[in-house]
């Protein structure tokens, strides 16, 4: 896959913090700091990685990312376009140039509307296509996921998981988009499919140029996937690097806890592995700890990382850490 030097998308300082109500007259009394301060880029045809426990805002943070939920705060360029600005009709201009595969393929899809109606909506909504225009769009979409072009009049309580995922990627390719982001596409999948949507994905991105935002916590399917990995916790990115680099030499001590819970397929080395256990809970983004968000549970921390938060800095070529002992 030839790799680009052009930046497609590129978040700055990207904050999404929902109000905290109480009370009778719904005063807000603070807010939970889902994404708070992401900056990264992602370069036209490459899929960057983005990682990290449940509930530490990655799923927030793709929907950011196509303004499906608006920014508090920061700036998000699509090819030089400042989205996070654009009025509504603007962005509706826009729109089909980015789209999303959601997690959940059981309720991504209207069980009342058959596959064909699913997979031409957007063309409905977006395109001046004719009636029998569409209906081959949607045969060809179909082909390109690799479903039979029959199941157009059938409805989605008649698949199994995967394949209500791969009618989810043809809606997602409707527009012919440039940018996808892959909300957790296999978490809901049993293992045996997980792999061929993840080829599906591959595949697909070859054909069509496509560059990916995948968000998982799977991080052996992100290293067979991802040119590049960026680990999320507690709202922030405390680790970007070439996934070469992040998986031979990780930095961020976070980052090292993630990959020592990852079994090995060899019972001799798993073995013989140290796993680094955390100790307590992740702290709640309503009420994010003083310093580094990592402090309360790192293993390595100082007295400097409980009163000063660390910059996401350049180590080496590519590689960014947020953490004041790396080096």
């Amino acid at each position: 896959m030839t790799k680009h030097d052009q930046v497609l998308v590129k978040a700055q300082n990207v904050k999404v913090h929902f109000p905290i109500h109480k009370g009778i007259l719904r005063r807000q009394v603070g807010s939970v700091k889902a994404v708070d301060g992401l900056n990264f880029e992602i370069r036209k045809g490459e899929t960057l990685g983005l990682v990290g426990e449940s509930g530490c805002g990655k799923s927030t943070a793709g929907r950011a990312m196509l303004r499906l939920y608006e920014l508090t705060e920061g700036q998000l360029d699509f090819e030089g376009v400042d989205i996070a600005s654009l009025d509504p009709k603007a962005l509706r201009e826009i729109r089909p140039r980015m789209q999303m595969i959601f997690q959940d393929p059981q309720a991504c899809l209207n069980p009342r509307m058959t596959v064909g109606s699913i997979i031409a909506e957007p063309l409905d909504e977006h395109t001046n296509l004719s009636t029998e225009e569409k209906r081959e769009k949607v045969k060809s979409l179909l082909d390109a996921v690799g479903m039979n072009r029959d199941f157009v009049n059938r409805y989605p309580h008649e698949f199994s998981g995967g394949q209500r995922q791969r009618i989810g990627i043809a809606r997602a390719l409707a527009l012919d988009p440039d940018f996808i982001v892959c909300d957790e596409p296999i978490a809901a999948l049993d293992v045996s499919i997980q792999a061929q949507v993840v080829n599906l994905l591959q595949d697909i991105q070859e054909r069509m140029g496509l560059t990916y935002l995948f968000i998982s916590h799977d991080l052996s399917m992100v290293r067979h996937i991802a040119d590049r990995v960026a680990v999320m916790y507690l709202g922030k990115i405390v680790e970007l690097a070439d996934k070469r680099d992040l998986y031979k030499t990780p930095k961020h001590p976070y980052t090292q806890a993630l990959l020592s819970a990852v079994p090995v397929p060899n019972p001799e080395v798993e073995a013989k592995r140290e796993h680094i256990v955390l100790q307590g809970d992740v702290p709640s983004p309503a009420n994010p700890p003083k310093g580094c968000n990592f402090c309360t549970r790192c293993p390595v921390a100082i007295d400097r990382c409980r009163v000063e938060e660390p910059e996401l800095r350049e180590l080496n070529k590519g590689q960014f850490v947020a953490c004041h002992l790396a080096e």
